[in-house]
């Protein structure tokens, strides 16, 4: 049956996640911006807007980045030595055991392996709820761009038991989830993937005139980075591999802010760096790039790349899991065979001699965008609640 004539003959059902009271618990859920929070309070809208109730528990600020969805909570926490920015939640203390029992939360869905969110899942095991924990980022791969590499044995290990104690893990892709399946997860191991606002990054807000206020020749091809300025999103390997196109008309544009702004600017005097933009400015200015380079190893889905897909650029990433999950080599964008400057350059180099290819993969990349429509991907994410039977049609269907 097609899909049409299904949804004629099935109307959608009416709040489709009442009963759901749904305790999520994060690291950082609005104090600072990135991928994971964005994703997690899509996730939440949704559940909200579908007739859940949504309690969220994080380290919070005097100054965050947004406004949140859901009931917050403010989780007692101490900023993270070096990295002021980020908060670390000093665990479930009695004061968020009480708000718990008096939220009585039908789930738990832990975002981050910290205390908290291992105490939590300890929490709602203790109280016989369901537990779903979701991946947002390769933490440790993060030990290697501090010198700590003898650690992650240990780390793995954590987050091992982490995960095994969760009646179900979310997945941001195909590949992850079949690595968490052969790790021992087995059939508790779901897909949740992330959506783009293909409105708001998209070809048609390609901006000439402020390609020029900022100093871009029309003759220019802009490389762009898009994501917070740290080392572990790559940006040691994002510098030496611009520094080996020195000579080529090209204009790197880093789009972002973070601790590591002064190694960008110290290392690539001819960047331009935007700091932090945010709606119709980001979207203005990643899609008024030509090609998006994304060095990263450290995360699990790649929202920076699907954005700069979704804008119609020419995509450069390393061959990794999250990015095959999003790219086809040749065809969509571009996955070079080593995470390392030459085979980068390499890559860019080519695109800059092949305009024609270069404009081709960035459309093909913009039709495969389309794929990640935000409301369908949280779908997936209730479907997975109602399979744990903790939304009021299950109830009444089991009371039947």
């Amino acid at each position: 049956m097609l899909l049409a004539e299904r949804n004629f003959h099935q109307p959608a059902e009416e709040n489709p996640a009442e009963g759901l009271r749904l305790a999520l618990f994060s690291g950082n859920y609005n104090y600072t911006r990135d991928g994971s929070n964005q994703a997690l309070n899509r996730l939440a809208a949704y559940l909200i807007s579908q007739g859940a109730t949504v309690r969220v528990y994080s380290p919070t600020t005097d100054t965050p980045a947004f406004e949140p969805a859901g009931e917050l909570v403010s989780a007692p926490s101490v900023a993270i030595p070096g990295r002021g920015e980020y908060r670390l939640a000093l665990g479930l203390n009695r004061a968020l055991r009480a708000d718990l029992a008096d939220f009585h939360p039908t789930a738990v869905h832990l975002s981050a392996p910290d205390l908290l969110g291992n105490q939590a899942g300890k929490w709602g095991r203790k109280m016989g709820l369901p537990v779903v924990a979701s991946l947002h980022t390769r933490f440790e791969t993060y030990l290697s761009y501090y010198g700590l590499d003898w650690l992650r044995p240990s780390a793995e290990r954590y987050l091992d038991r982490f995960y095994r104690g969760c009646d179900r893990v979310l997945a941001p892709n195909a590949p992850i989830a079949d690595l968490l399946r052969e790790q021992g997860l087995g059939e508790r191991v779901r897909v949740w993937g992330r959506g783009v606002d293909r409105d708001r990054f998209s070809p048609t807000k390609r901006d000439m005139d402020w390609r020029r206020s900022m100093g871009i020749g029309d003759n220019e091809i802009v490389v762009a980075f898009l994501g917070r300025l740290v080392m572990e999103k790559g940006l040691d390997v994002l510098a030496e591999t611009l520094v080996r196109l020195r000579g080529q008309p090209i204009r790197p544009l880093i789009i972002g802010e973070g601790p590591a702004r002064a190694f960008v600017e110290g290392r690539l005097p001819e960047a331009i760096l935007t700091g932090h933009l945010d709606g119709a400015e980001l979207g203005r200015a990643v899609s008024s790039a030509d090609i998006l380079f994304n060095p990263s190893l450290t995360e699990a889905f790649g929202n920076a790349s699907l954005e700069g897909m979704a804008a119609g650029l020419a995509v450069v990433c390393p061959r990794a899991p999250s990015t095959s999950a999003l790219i086809a080599d040749g065809q969509d964008g571009v996955l070079t065979p080593r995470a390392d400057a030459e085979a980068y350059a390499a890559a860019i180099q080519s695109l800059i001699s092949e305009p024609l290819r270069r404009v081709r993969l960035g459309r093909a990349a913009r039709k495969s965008s389309a794929r990640y429509d935000w409301n369908a991907i949280c779908a997936e994410v209730l479907a997975v609640y109602r399979e744990l039977g903790v939304t009021a049609d299950r109830r009444a269907r089991s009371a039947a």
